[in-house]
C-alpha cells in the first residue's frame, strides 16, 4: 500500500519530538505539506529544518504557539488557517510516584485543569476552526492522539486517564457530527512508548537503579502494564504508522474509531 498525500496541507500539533514529531515526519514521507508545532520557536525551528533535510521534496513549516490557551490556539489559526489534515497530537502527563489514595487526593486543581486545557481544548479549538473548512472542500482527516489510559485508567496517572478518556469522546462525538461529509475523525491510542516524556523518565529511573534503560521500562511493564503482548515499548515511529494511516485516503471507510497501537495492553476484544 502506498499513502499519497501529495497536495495535502497537514497540521501536527505538539511535533517538535516524539509521537508527534514522527507523524511529522511520517506525513511528509507520503508527500504532504506538513505544519510543526511547538511552544518554544527554537524547538520548532531546528525539528523543521531537521525534517526538512530529511524530506526536501515536501513543503514543511513550523508555527511555535502555546495551544493550551484560547490566545495560543488563535494565532496558531492566524497562521495557518487551512489545512486538509490535522492531527491533535500535543499533550503532557504527570508521572508520579503512587502509594495510596492520598497520592490522587493531594493532585492539586491545577495540574487538572492544566492538563484538560492542554490535552483536551487544544483539540477542541483547532478541531472547530478546521472541520468547517475540511466540509466546505468535501475531504478532510482529524486524529486525536490519545492513550489506552483512556479506555485503562491508570490510578498513578488519573488526572492524564480522565483526559484521555475526554479526548475519545470529543472524537467519537465530532465523527459523528461530520458524517457522510467526506471528513473523517479518529483517535490512535498509544501505550508505553518511547516519546520523550516516557523515555525521559525510563533514563532517569535507570540511571537512579543503577540499571539499563531496557530493564527500567520492563520493571515498568511488570507492575503497571503487565497484560502488554508484545513485552516491550513500543516506537514513536510505530504509533505514527497508525496515524498516517488514519490520515490516508486508504482510511476513507475508517470514522468514528479508537484504534489502538497499545501493544495489546488492553484486553478487550473489539
Amino acid at each position: 500500500m502506498k499513502i499519497d498525500l501529495i497536495g495535502r496541507t497537514a497540521i501536527v500539533t505538539g511535533s517538535t519530538a516524539g509521537i508527534g514529531r514522527a507523524t511529522a515526519e511520517g506525513l511528509a514521507q507520503a508527500g504532504a505539506s506538513v505544519v510543526v508545532n511547538g511552544r518554544r520557536q527554537e524547538r520548532v525551528d531546528e525539528a523543521v529544518r531537521q525534517v526538512r533535510a530529511a524530506y526536501p521534496d515536501s513543503a514543511i513549516s513550523g508555527i511555535a504557539a502555546d495551544l493550551s490557551t484560547a490566545e495560543g490556539a488563535n494565532a496558531f489559526i492566524a497562521e495557518a488557517p487551512d489545512a486538509d489534515i490535522l492531527v491533535n497530537n500535543v499533550g503532557t502527563a504527570y508521572l508520579r510516584e503512587y502509594r495510596d489514595i492520598r497520592d490522587i487526593a493531594a493532585i492539586p486543581d491545577e495540574d487538572w485543569l492544566g492538563l484538560f486545557q492542554l490535552n483536551v481544548m487544544s483539540g477542541v479549538r483547532l478541531s472547530r476552526h478546521y472541520l468547517p473548512r475540511m466540509i466546505d472542500k468535501g475531504w478532510g482527516r482529524v486524529v486525536f492522539v490519545s492513550s489506552e489510559s483512556g479506555v485503562n485508567t491508570p490510578k498513578e496517572m488519573l488526572d492524564y486517564g480522565m483526559t484521555k478518556t475526554a479526548q475519545l469522546a470529543v472524537s467519537r462525538g465530532l465523527a459523528e457530527a461530520v458524517a457522510g461529509t467526506g471528513v473523517t475523525v479518529n483517535a490512535v491510542l498509544p501505550g508505553p512508548t518511547r516519546s520523550e516524556i516516557l523515555g525521559e523518565f525510563m533514563v532517569k529511573q535507570a540511571e537512579a537503579d543503577g540499571i539499563t534503560v531496557e530493564e527500567a521500562e520492563q520493571r515498568f511493564l511488570q507492575a503497571l502494564r503487565p497484560t502488554t503482548l508484545i513485552r516491550r515499548f513500543a516506537t514513536t515511529g510505530e504509533v505514527a504508522n497508525m496515524i498516517v494511516y488514519a490520515c490516508s485516503e486508504q482510511a476513507s471507510a475508517t470514522s468514528g474509531a479508537a484504534l489502538r497501537v497499545d501493544g495489546g495492553v488492553v484486553r478487550f476484544v473489539a
